[in-house]
């Protein structure tokens, strides 16, 4: 059996993945679960799976498992805090680890698990945004593998040849076609961006994700980070890297080959699809998602991104072209002001305003390093929140 460990279990993709592992039991054995501090989730999973560890990032929450978990499975080990969470990405007992953490806090549980050589599964793609050359270094140091999670990613790579690593030139490989709904708001007048709620931009039309992830997708930040993501996933330049509004997201992603052939991954919108791939890979297994159904779909839909309407991905592709600190300057300040949207202290379309007066703020710091990383991501916080306090 295979051991998985399942970093923010209580999230979105936490769900998915243990769904299908739950659809597989004779295949995988859960060894390690963490969360941040969802405790009545954490609780009811443990007393499912009975990992050997489960690890909460707030302390206090720990502190509450571990006293309902004392008398209903014992045999439980629960730690606490940032370190808590590592422990559980590097589990001795694990072959998989699932890193679904969402934001840069998911950035170094799963460095822990590349240093410990095991296959990561990686749906946080902020690790990529913020340190992205650093974090495929330890890949290759350590013999670790990376498997994407994010549908359009898993969707690349299922289309590319075997060969990808050695570069797109000799794979035959011309462009990358990332795939975009166009989120809530794809049609809206430009005009009413200003008036967009925070519950409005977390009614996704394709799909059921958490309230950040809704707004970044709402924003085209959410695209914008995938560009970064696919540039290190694939070692591919920007210039081959082309967003593509897909209303109906069944295409997730296309691959175009020098050839004139272009290869694409279809299915319902599902996070299960990619989360059963990746554990499975190269083998192939159940999800529990039906089958698509083209006939129903009808119609497939495709159109430029627009970047006047949706600025933020325009700033990601700066980004990326920028390079050094930029990516993770324009990660940092997205969290911020994405939070301060859903606390409605900051407009819709004040979101890529804030974003584009930090990268001009903060331009220099150490990328050699995760601290002078972790300190130009803290910089950047400290200037978007600044800024936002300014606004008010």
């Amino acid at each position: 059996m295979s051991g998985i460990v399942v970093l923010g279990s209580t999230g979105s993709i936490g769900l998915s993945t243990l769904d299908v592992l739950a659809r597989h039991a004779d295949r995988y054995r859960v060894v390690a679960l963490a969360a941040n501090s969802d405790v009545d989730r954490l609780f009811a999973q443990c007393l499912q799976f009975r990992p050997a560890l489960a690890a909460m990032a707030d302390t206090d929450a720990a502190a509450r498992l571990a006293e309902r978990l004392r008398e209903a499975a014992p045999e439980i080990e629960v730690l606490g805090g940032a370190e808590g969470v590592i422990r559980a990405a590097e589990h001795p007992d694990a072959d998989q680890v699932m890193a679904a953490i969402v934001g840069a806090a998911g950035l170094q549980p799963a460095l822990a698990a590349v240093r410990a050589g095991k296959r990561i599964l990686l749906a946080n793609k902020e690790a990529l945004v913020v340190a992205g050359a650093l974090f495929m270094q330890e890949v290759h140091a350590h013999g670790a593998e990376i498997l994407p999670i994010d549908s359009e990613h898993n969707a690349i790579f299922q289309c590319m040849p075997p060969n990808f690593r050695e570069g797109l030139d000799r794979a035959g490989v011309r462009r990358i076609l990332l795939t975009a709904s166009g989120g809530p708001f794809r049609t809206r007048p430009a005009a009413e961006l200003a008036q967009v709620t925070p519950e409005e931009a977390c009614a996704h039309p394709n799909w059921d994700m958490g309230r950040k992830i809704s707004v970044d997708s709402a924003t085209l930040m959410n695209k914008g980070l995938e560009v970064i993501e696919a540039r290190w996933l694939f070692e591919a330049e920007p210039e081959r890297i082309e967003v593509v509004v897909h209303p109906q997201s069944v295409i997730h992603s296309l691959v175009e080959y020098v050839d004139g052939s272009v290869l694409a991954q279809l299915g319902n919108p599902d996070m299960r699809t990619p989360i059963a791939h990746a554990l499975a890979w190269p083998e192939r297994q159940a999800s529990g998602v039906a089958p698509l159904d083209l006939f129903a779909v009808a119609r497939l839909d495709f159109e430029p991104p627009d970047l006047e309407r949706f600025p933020c991905l325009r700033l990601a592709f700066d980004a990326v072209r920028a390079g050094g600190v930029a990516p993770a300057v324009l990660n940092a300040a997205n969290e911020v002001a994405v939070a301060h949207f859903l606390d409605h202290h900051l407009g819709f379309t004040e979101i890529p305003r804030l974003i584009e007066d930090t990268l001009a703020q903060v331009t220099a710091g150490d990328i050699d390093s995760l601290e002078g990383l972790m300190a130009v991501d803290a910089e950047a916080r400290r200037v978007a929140e600044r800024l936002v306090a300014d606004r008010v």
